[in-house]
């Protein structure tokens, strides 16, 4: 499938035009580079939470996960304990899946442990080398040798939840890859 013009007009990724909320997260933040500690260890947490779920389902239960895990700042979720984790399992305003809920904990001690910022250790797998801007979305990877990279990096570093194509997701969503299809009004 290639690009798609919305009735807005405007040429996007054939995702982009499926419901408003897509488009608004297509056009103001998928592919944008992102980086701080904070923003960073919230999208590995909703890559993994969206993992065999739809993005829209995450995207639309973001501002209750904010709230749940403490606005994503790695100190406070590393602080939970089995009481939060009832919490969680409790609220239906997020994903109540449990082995996603410990690795989203799991994951900010891992970033509290870390030798190196989580921005530059995330950022360091991005890859340098130009590619050809994908034309249909069949073009599109669901993992590369850098996300493998990355997920092996992770795992090794005690994170839970990020396989390579979590990773991959996160290099797309934060801007670490632009996948913006050919025709797309984002594409650069």
């Amino acid at each position: 499938m290639t690009v798609v013009l919305g009735e807005d007009g405007v040429a996007r990724c054939p995702w982009g035009n499926t419901a408003p909320d897509y488009a608004v997260y297509h056009d103001t933040e998928w592919g944008v580079q992102l980086h701080g500690r904070d923003a960073l260890y919230e999208r590995l947490c909703l890559e993994a939470f969206q993992s065999g779920l739809s993005w829209i389902t995450i995207l639309r239960k973001r501002e209750a996960f904010r709230r749940a895990f403490a606005q994503f700042v790695p100190e406070k979720v590393a602080e939970f304990g089995e009481d939060d984790v009832a919490r969680l399992l409790a609220d239906a305003a997020i994903i109540r899946n449990r082995a996603k809920i410990r690795a989203a904990i799991t994951n900010a001690r891992a970033v509290a442990e870390l030798d190196r910022p989580l921005d530059e250790l995330l950022w360091s797998f991005a890859p340098t080398d130009p590619r050809p801007r994908p034309r249909a979305m069949a073009d599109v990877p669901a993992t590369t040798p850098e996300s493998k990279a990355m997920a092996r990096e992770l795992k090794k570093r005690g994170f839970a939840f990020v396989g390579p194509t979590t990773c991959y997701a996160l290099m797309q969503a934060t801007g670490m890859v632009d996948d913006h299809l050919e025709g797309c009004f984002r594409a650069a």
